[in-house]
């Protein structure tokens, strides 16, 4: 299998675990599994792949874009904040 489709993979499940991690921690601004795995999918292949192709000193601070700990890292967060940032947006806070 190519591996740069192996590392998109990687990238899009990092991504939505991330994304599910954040909504079950933050229960209150919680989006939904959907919500969340969507968005954490569609942040973590931003942040895994396209992120490091934009900003080469993060490509190279994550191992270069054949890192496969490096760009899964790299999406697990961005596919974190993605439903994170999108929660705060959409829910008020609640007392």
């Amino acid at each position: 299998m190519d591996p740069q489709i192996i590392s998109w993979i990687v990238s899009l499940i990092a991504g939505s675990a991330g994304g599910n991690v954040v909504g079950a921690l933050l229960k209150d601004r919680n989006l939904g599994p959907m919500l969340n795995t969507v968005l954490g999918a569609a942040g973590g292949g931003l942040g895994g792949k396209i992120l490091p192709m934009l900003i080469p000193a993060l490509g190279s601070l994550v191992g270069g874009t054949d890192s496969l700990a490096g760009t899964g890292g790299l999406s697990v967060i961005v596919g974190a904040l993605l439903p994170l940032i999108v929660g705060y947006l959409k829910k008020p806070a609640t007392a």
